[in-house]
């Protein structure tokens, strides 16, 4: 039986089962949704089951209470093939005793939401799951917990293992679960098979419109292209007319950037809007990026030799890979990952802002210690345009890194810490 790696997701699913009487969880396809909720399930229901799902679907049209009986907590698995689910749900949850009675897992949302009657609201907790970090796949080693930067703790220590060769194999391998135990070259292959699943048949099935495999091929190219930055639609039409003789007007983009946002393939950065000292206005743009790293390498025809030769390109899909790890860690506290910019010029990679109202201030660079020091740099200038009589001042200012021994913190208090030390 193969292993199973634990998620940080299972104490945030654990947790909301007490206090809800559904759970949906919401991901990217084959990220891991099914094998950890089957970690908590007492009944699973497999909608895409090929031997039954005709069936499943005549029995949520005619009678869906049937499909919902089974053991608690009962795993409905892609529940959104069959809308009326949701409803069904909602009910049976009004009319039981206790919380916990179901999880959902969705791979993208729903196309006939007209089907659903309900928001779901007070009964479901939702919870975005996403390709494992680094530290779940176990390359992390996790001697820095970002939990225990926001309580203050300035006695860190943790020794770097990873080596920029293994950091750009993990990049374009990513961190889908399946990927992990295989062979590196088996490895490398799974997320061109995925963009070709997405291209071919996955943004076309989300919402049953036709979509042409060439075009999402080459809006998805044109995206990982920017990703890391504030660029808008129109700036994506430029870069997919300047590369190729296709029309495209601006629904028709807007509908593939749509279909890619609703099976969770990428997923844009918040603008963090902070009360500042000064009248500079910021910038409230979302940041472009892709839920795993290795998408858009996949996308680029990119390897792990591509990145080593060229630095540039490699610090973007690094800083790719922090945000997903840093918006999982994240979740565990409550938290949520913000970018800054501001129009003084002033930017700042990630934000992690808790439900409290605490924060750190954290930038990404892939490692030299001249972009080092410019990170840290830039996080102090982040902190002095804060207005601490508004705000709280930052729990912490962080320089993430790819290469580099160990992790510190330096006498001005920014904490130096590689990616492959960091936990939630």
């Amino acid at each position: 039986m193969k292993k199973y790696r634990k998620r940080i997701a299972d104490g945030i699913i654990t947790r909301k089962l007490e206090g809800k009487g559904a759970v949906l969880i919401e991901g990217a396809k084959w990220c891991g949704k099914t094998t950890t909720a089957e970690q908590l399930a007492k009944s699973v229901l497999y909608m895409s089951d090929p031997e039954k799902c005709r069936q499943y679907m005549d029995m949520a049209d005619i009678n869906p209470k049937i499909l919902l009986q089974g053991d608690a907590p009962r795993l409905i698995d892609e529940w959104q093939l069959a809308p009326k689910l949701w409803d069904a749900v909602r009910f049976e949850v009004d009319h039981r005793d206790g919380y916990g009675q179901f999880i959902l897992t969705g791979s993208s949302v729903p196309p006939q939401s007209q089907a659903i009657n309900h928001s779901g609201t007070g009964r479901f907790a939702w919870i975005k799951m996403r390709p494992m970090s680094l530290f779940e796949s176990e390359e992390s080693n996790g001697t820095v917990s970002v939990g225990d930067l926001f309580k203050n703790n300035t006695d860190i220590y943790g020794e770097n293992k990873l080596s920029i060769e293994q950091l750009a194999f993990l990049v374009c391998r990513g961190g889908w679960p399946g990927a992990v135990d295989m062979r590196n070259d088996i490895a490398l292959e799974q997320a061109f098979d995925y963009f070709d699943a997405v291209v071919k048949s996955d943004i076309r099935r989300v919402d049953n419109v036709s979509r042409d495999p060439g075009r999402a091929a080459k809006l998805m190219k044109a995206y990982a292209r920017h990703q890391g930055g504030q660029v808008t639609n129109t700036a994506i039409k430029a870069d997919l007319l300047a590369n190729d003789n296709m029309s495209l007007d601006d629904d028709t983009l807007y509908s593939y950037i749509s279909a890619l946002k609703k099976i969770f393939v990428i997923e844009d950065m918040e603008a963090w809007n902070p009360n500042l000292r000064s009248k500079t206005a910021i910038r409230t743009s979302d940041t472009r990026y892709f839920s795993d790293p290795s998408i858009a390498a996949a996308a680029l025809g990119l390897g792990p030799e591509d990145l080593l030769n060229d630095l540039n390109t490699f610090g973007l899909f690094f800083e790719t890979m922090c945000i997903r790890d840093l918006r999982i860690y994240a979740d565990a506290l409550d938290g949520k990952v913000y970018h800054y910019r501001d129009a003084a010029g002033l930017e700042c990679d990630a934000v992690i802002h808790l439900r409290n109202g605490s924060y750190g201030l954290v930038e990404v660079k892939l490692g030299g210690d001249t972009l080092i020091e410019s990170g840290a740099e830039t996080l102090k200038k982040l902190e002095q345009k804060i207005d601490t009589a508004r705000m709280k001042m930052p729990s912490f200012k962080m320089v993430i890194t790819g290469v580099g021994d160990y992790a510190y913190c330096r006498k001005d208090g920014v904490f130096i810490v590689p990616i492959g030390c960091l936990k939630n």
